[in-house]
């Protein structure tokens, strides 16, 4: 089956809520403690703090958790109807928690939205956001495709049950095993980023296969968003894709195949962008290779994670997409496009206990977790706000440290926490992407469970590491 010519698979037609049912209203601004400034709110929607530097009230940091998360009536944050008491008691900490409510909604979201823009589409969710099996599950349950980068993440994907047909198998550096793989699995496209890889596919296709191979060019198209370096893929100098005229010979070399079906073009300029503009412009590079019957439009699109933050909503993003797709594209094309950290990043919640804090100017507040469960800090630079779970909003600005012997373990620098003592419990909002995708073993850390929340129910989909597990791999 031509993968442009694939339809998403029907998406259970059960009504689900957009958000977690919440026993307990959200505390009024009034009654978060130390918070005595008003917050201002931008066009948005997204609050800020003001220009005197006070805290912003109890509402906009929940804000930035998933949508329906609440304050019960003591003071207690429940993250998709569920007292974060009650799962760290069931759990432990550090964990990860999900609210499955709000993964889906934004999936529907982005689905529904692209479906009635441009109805030969389809919505393939750029895993290595959240590699998780769960993740996988419940995102193919609701139609998406999956972009898998690399062997692990094609193995997952299928192991949860995806339809081959709708992978999209990327990598600036595969190899000959994860061709093969991706290959021997019927993967719907793979993503040719160099020369190297048509040569290795049209071998590999021609000894395993005995059927042709859908590919698609990755196209450098020399645009430089505004966002960290070290997430931005689509300026000239980048490890990823063919640069223009790059782009043409392999076009022209693929057309000429008998192994490789040449489906389309893509171009992914970035992570966290916040216009925009650059997703146009790269529409309109991939018009001036010519016509074909997929463009893969990539993802990129940024997601709130602090109060100052106003990213594009998901339907501004997708009127940039298809108005410019409508001027250059033709009109009978598929689009397929590939979010990953605006379709996770708010869903997930990070759940800490406090073991000590240091007295001084701003108090170091040091919790039992950090780099290990959370890099995108030290690898990015990335912010992120936090509350002690049980008194939400407000307080004096600490430092929120992790465990880790390295100084630059910082969760959060000059983050409000409300009288935070010993044993309290910190959650850290807009952790769903990268994190679990990042958490590694440093200083011999346990990586923590993922946990499902859901209209007052959770549920474990990924358990704690445990002792025995850093010990699993070594030979004698």
């Amino acid at each position: 089956m031509s993968f442009a010519a694939t339809t998403p698979a029907a998406r259970p037609s059960t009504a689900r809520s957009t958000g977690s049912a919440a026993p307990g209203p959200r505390v009024p601004a009034a009654a978060t403690g130390p918070a005595t400034g008003a917050a201002t709110a931008t066009a948005s929607g997204a609050a800020t703090a003001t220009a005197s530097g006070t805290a912003p009230a109890a509402d906009d940091l929940l804000g930035l958790f998933p949508p329906g998360t609440s304050v019960a009536g003591d003071g207690t944050l429940l993250v998709g109807g569920v007292p974060v008491t009650e799962l760290a008691e069931a759990y432990g900490t550090p964990a990860l928690l999900v609210d499955e409510n709000a993964v889906r909604a934004r999936a529907r979201r982005y689905a529904d939205g692209l479906a009635a823009r441009w109805p030969n589409s389809r919505v393939t969710f750029a895993s290595k956001a959240f590699p998780c099996t769960a993740v996988y599950r419940l995102l193919a349950e609701e139609g998406l495709g999956f972009d898998v980068a690399g062997g692990g993440e094609l193995t997952l994907a299928l192991a949860a049950g995806a339809d081959p047909e709708g992978l999209v198998v990327h990598g600036n550096a595969k190899t000959e095993e994860e061709l093969r793989l991706a290959v021997e699995a019927r993967a719907g496209l793979i993503v040719v980023d160099s020369f190297d890889d048509i040569d290795r596919l049209e071998r590999i296709v021609g000894e395993v296969s005995g059927r042709t191979q859908g590919v698609l060019v990755r196209v450098t198209p020399d645009i430089r968003p505004d966002t960290h370096a070290a997430v931005s893929t689509g300026q000239a100098g980048s490890k990823f894709g063919l640069l223009l005229p790059q782009a043409r010979e392999a076009v022209a070399r693929l057309r000429g195949s008998d192994r490789l079906r040449l489906d389309g073009v893509h171009a992914h300029v970035g992570s966290q962008v916040m216009e925009t503009g650059p997703f146009a412009r790269a529409v309109e590079a991939l018009a001036g290779l010519g016509e074909f019957a997929v463009y893969d439009l990539g993802g990129g699109l940024g997601a709130r994670y602090t109060y100052r933050d106003s990213p594009p909503s998901v339907e501004h993003y997708l009127d940039t997409l298809v108005e410019t797709a409508g001027m250059v594209l033709p009109a009978g094309a598929r689009i397929l496009i590939e979010p990953g950290r605006s379709m996770v990043a708010e869903a997930g919640v990070s759940l800490y206990r406090v073991v000590t804090v240091k007295p001084g100017g701003q108090p170091f507040v040091a919790v039992d977790g950090g780099m290990g469960d959370n890099l995108e800090v030290s690898l990015y630079g990335q912010r992120f706000e936090a509350t002690v779970a049980t008194r939400v909003g407000g307080g004096e600005r600490c430092r929120l440290v992790g465990r880790h012997c390295e100084s630059g373990d910082v969760l959060s620098a000059g983050v409000r926490l409300r009288d935070p003592r010993p044993g309290d419990l910190v959650a850290v909002p807009v952790t769903g992407a990268y994190t679990y995708a990042l958490s590694n073993n440093y200083n011999g850390a346990r990586r923590p469970p993922v946990v499902f929340c859901r209209d007052g129910g959770h549920r474990a989909v990924v358990r704690r590491e445990s002792y025995q597990d850093l010990l699993r791999r070594d030979l004698p």
